[in-house]
């Protein structure tokens, strides 16, 4: 009898361990490029204004001089304070809607006093001299995102 519930225990243990394997493993099973975190208590802000950039380069325009502009942009953030975040990329999609829109650049700001700051900004006037010559077309839209 004895044997029987040391067996079960052991049983038991080893299916709890199973389960507990295939659990992480469900975990481990997202999507490439998708990254799991657990939940952390981070506090930041209420709300970020999203000031999302679209670029269209005109035609001859060359691989060199678009990043010329992708570098200039992505030197922003370290010489305007107010930009509280950035990302930027491009275009990947497959629907065939983009209407010549290749870069996407996002960037966050706390108020719109900082996204003010940052549209005068000497280094930002810099940026647009530089874009200026190669720009085919430009989209710009600002959103509140919760």
């Amino acid at each position: 009898m004895a044997r029987s519930l040391a067996f079960l225990a052991v049983a038991a243990v080893l299916l709890g361990g199973c389960i507990s394997v295939h659990e992480t493993q469900r975990v481990c099973d997202e999507p490439m490029g998708t990254t799991y975190t657990e939940s952390v208590d981070v506090k930041g802000p209420a709300q970020v204004l999203r000031h999302v950039v679209l670029f269209q380069f005109k035609e001859g325009t060359g691989a060199e001089d678009i990043r010329k502009i992708e570098n200039a942009f992505n030197a922003l953030p370290s010489k305007i304070d107010q930009i509280y975040g950035f990302e930027w990329g491009t275009d990947v999609s497959t629907e065939n809607l983009q209407k010549g829109f290749t870069h996407c650049f996002v960037v966050s700001f706390l108020s719109e006093a900082d996204r003010d700051t940052y549209a005068t900004h000497p280094a930002h006037v810099e940026f647009g001299a530089l874009l200026k010559p190669v720009l085919g077309d430009v989209m710009v839209i600002d959103y509140w995102a919760d």
